[in-house]
């Protein structure tokens, strides 16, 4: 499945697609390419998901992940940051994911002709290569 896919899937919870839902879906398939899982799933739910915001990026990382809090695999911390600790329970490893610090000022450079920053942010985080857009601890 393509990216399109789950940005679909999540858009369809909010009647529209926002930047903060794209990087949900990105943050969740690098997490779910990370621990060599399908996209979308989570197999014997081997993968735990800790979002640190509410809203449109939880509801990106869950559509990319399968992890939901009615399976009790993804939980909400809020720390006001849009980041997500991915933890495969089956090996025990743990990765955090965030955007970069510089990635909106990346969006814009990459859709000078856009004059709206929200829109440039939302067709550039579909488009962005993983290391220019999130970093991976």
């Amino acid at each position: 499945m393509n990216i399109h896919h789950f940005l679909e899937k999540s858009a369809s919870r909010h009647a529209h697609l926002c930047p903060r839902q794209v990087l949900g879906v990105r943050t969740g398939l690098l997490a779910a390419r990370i621990f060599r899982m399908p996209p979308g799933e989570n197999p014997n739910k081997r993968m735990l998901a800790i979002v640190e915001s509410d809203g449109c990026f939880s509801d990106g990382v869950e559509v990319a992940t399968g992890c939901t809090l009615g399976h009790r695999r993804l939980r909400h911390e809020d720390y006001g940051k849009i980041a997500a600790t991915f933890v495969d329970t089956k090996s025990g490893k743990a990765i955090r994911i965030h955007p970069r610090q510089d990635v909106r000022q990346r969006a814009a450079s990459l859709f000078p002709q856009e004059t709206s920053r929200y829109l440039a942010q939302l067709q550039a985080y579909q488009v962005m290569l993983d290391d220019d857009l999130l970093v991976v601890r």
